[in-house]
């Protein structure tokens, strides 16, 4: 289907509006042409015959047929208003929902600047045509072929004008649009590279006011700035051509009109009324052609957006709800990776490749490994981040495929190595992922962060509002927060990637010690008839301090998106080179003997 047709099934709940703006317009438009036939009567009947009664009569029915057209053009206006904000205000919130819908891999491609373009100037751009429609669609064809009608009425004698005329308009408007079209989508990807930068700028503006990097930021911008005036001013002079070169066709074809008009008057084969009609339908024949050639030109630029924003429409999720998906009461929490491989795409390489282990209900799994290893990569796969590419992952022994997403997600949560917060109260970004927890179970899941008392120590405490992306508080104190987050969704899979990488080693200990003595606290919460043993959390633990997993059950060593060995922490000194050596340039030899 075309872009824009496609798009313009989010005008369908203001059918009415849009049928209802090109109507009126009719009404404008039928005044409108009126007018010359008029003047020619007066001017042949009422002023050549002296008689003014013609003169008043045709007169006053002149300005009731204006009033009349007034407001219609001035209905149409309101209602092509109604019918385009609520077509734009729809197509943007089906375009948000449709990112929200979007998986990982999906948004990968899309890079943030690019999305934020194709949500506000794109849907600006397809918004501001289709109200440019609602009042040009039916006027100017109406104007050209009215016109050029009421003009061979009124003067057939010159009306062969228009066969010259008419196609070198119709030349003119064909050049502008075919050298536009192709410019208007450069137009909107500088607009992407804009955004991108200004969006990577401000977001690290802290690093780069702390790198001292200003002026290479400046420079960057300006850069992309430039090449966005660039392709603008030619898109610009390209359009703006055709405005001169319409005036002149214009005026020419007045001048012709009124030449070949006036040796008929002096002949006597013509009166001064046809050819002040004529010539008036003349102009009016070319300037609806310079609006057509207005009308074009939007159309180009908005059929670019609307390829644009079909193309993210368009995108089909990587990660597929099953067609029968599973929602059980309570899940025991048991991962099992089996034979694990992922790639990011078809053609890239594996970044983890035959990877298999079980983790049992209560245990806490650690992911130790090099920058790169494929820690974060293997975490993502639980709560279908993103989709194996062979394998399966399971949890309580079904392919986590088959599970009804949400479900999935409410039941693996995550606190993610960069802590993103919202704007608002702590307390709300507590309780993100469960607007209705009480206070207290708020309370409860910031102790078990260690956020609670740093969190009583603001004057508004929980209600203290956060700036954007928690800029009025510290890594750690953001850290701990999300934590407190993650947690207050009771999941049964508890996944901290690396979130505590900002808080120091006491507190990442009375963290981690918390967090074992909470899930009795949960269980008491949740007030549910469940046995005890399904309150028990599967932990997963990726973290860059080798004294944070000392304690855990399994500790999984991944190397080059391998398990390069597995094993508690004394089974791996006993038995792994690679883990000795972690262990050795973080917390010394520990003499290798398996009972550090």
């Amino acid at each position: 289907m075309n872009p824009m047709r496609k798009l313009l099934t989010y005008l369908r709940p203001y059918r009415h509006w849009a049928f209802l703006a090109p109507m009126l317009m009719l009404v404008e438009t039928a005044a409108d042409l009126l007018q010359p036939r008029m003047v020619q009567r007066i001017v042949d009947v009422g002023i050549a015959q002296q008689d003014m009664s013609v003169v008043l009569e045709t007169g006053l029915w002149m300005v009731g047929i204006s009033i009349l057209g007034a407001i219609g053009g001035i209905g149409c206006s309101a209602t092509s208003v109604l019918a385009s904000q609520g077509f734009g205000a729809d197509l943007r919130d089906g375009l948000f929902a449709k990112v929200q819908s979007l998986s990982f891999g999906n948004i990968d491609r899309f890079e943030t600047g690019q999305l934020i373009t194709r949500l506000t100037n794109d849907v600006t751009q397809v918004e501001e045509l289709v109200g440019l429609m609602l009042r040009l669609m039916l006027r100017a064809p109406l104007l050209v072929v009215g016109s050029f009608v009421m003009a061979v009425v009124s003067s057939p004698q010159l009306s062969p004008l228009f066969a010259v005329l008419v196609p070198l308009i119709v030349v003119i408007l064909s050049w502008v649009i075919n050298k536009a079209y192709p410019l208007y989508g450069d137009v909107q990807e500088r607009i992407d590279g804009l955004n991108t930068v200004m969006q990577e700028n401000l977001a690290g503006v802290r690093v780069v006011k702390a790198f001292v990097r200003g002026d290479h930021e400046i420079t960057r911008f300006r850069r992309v700035n430039r090449a966005l005036m660039m392709i603008t001013v030619r898109v610009a002079r390209t359009v703006a051509a055709a405005g001169p070169l319409m005036t002149v066709t214009l005026y020419a074809g007045v001048v012709a009109g009124i030449w070949m008009g006036g040796v008929r008057v002096v002949d006597g084969r013509m009166q001064v009324g046809q050819v002040i009609a004529f010539v008036s339908y003349l102009t009016r024949t070319l300037w609806s052609l310079s609006f057509v050639s207005t009308l074009s030109t939007r159309i180009a630029r908005a059929q670019a957006s609307a390829e644009r924003i079909a193309e993210v429409l368009d995108s089909v999720p990587e990660v597929q709800s099953p067609t029968i998906p599973q929602a059980p009461d309570v899940s025991e929490g048991r991962v099992a990776f089996e034979g694990v491989t992922f790639r990011y795409g078809d053609d890239s390489d594996p970044v983890l490749s035959d990877v298999s282990f079980v983790a049992e209900p209560g245990q806490t799994v650690a992911l130790l490994g090099a920058t790169g290893a494929g820690k974060s990569t293997l975490v993502h796969l639980i709560p279908r981040f993103y989709d194996v590419t062979d394998g399966a992952v399971t949890l309580d022994g079904v392919n986590v495929r088959d599970f009804d997403e949400a479900w999935l997600r409410r039941s693996v949560s995550i606190a993610l190595q960069e802590s993103v917060l919202f704007s608002g109260s702590i307390r709300d970004n507590i309780r993100y992922g469960r607007p209705e927890a009480t206070d207290e179970e708020v309370v409860a899941a910031a102790r078990a962060a260690q956020a609670h008392a740093f969190i009583v120590g603001f004057p508004e405490g929980y209600d203290t509002v956060i700036g954007q992306r928690g800029v009025n508080l510290s890594g750690g104190q953001k850290q701990r927060i999300a934590i407190a987050r993650a947690l207050l969704v009771k999941p049964a899979v508890l996944i901290l990637d690396d979130s505590t990488s900002s808080v120091d080693v006491e507190t990442e200990s009375e963290i981690q010690a918390a967090l074992d003595a909470l899930m009795e606290a949960i269980c008491g919460m949740r007030g549910d008839p469940v046995p005890d043993e399904i309150c028990l959390r599967t932990t997963f633990v990726i973290a860059q301090r080798i004294s944070t997993v000392l304690n855990a059950d399994r500790i999984l060593v991944l190397d080059g998106g391998r398990i390069a060995a597995e094993g508690t922490h004394s089974e791996l000194m006993a038995g792994s080179q690679i883990y000795r050596e972690i262990y050795a340039s973080q917390l010394g030899d520990g003499g290798g003997n398996g009972n550090a």
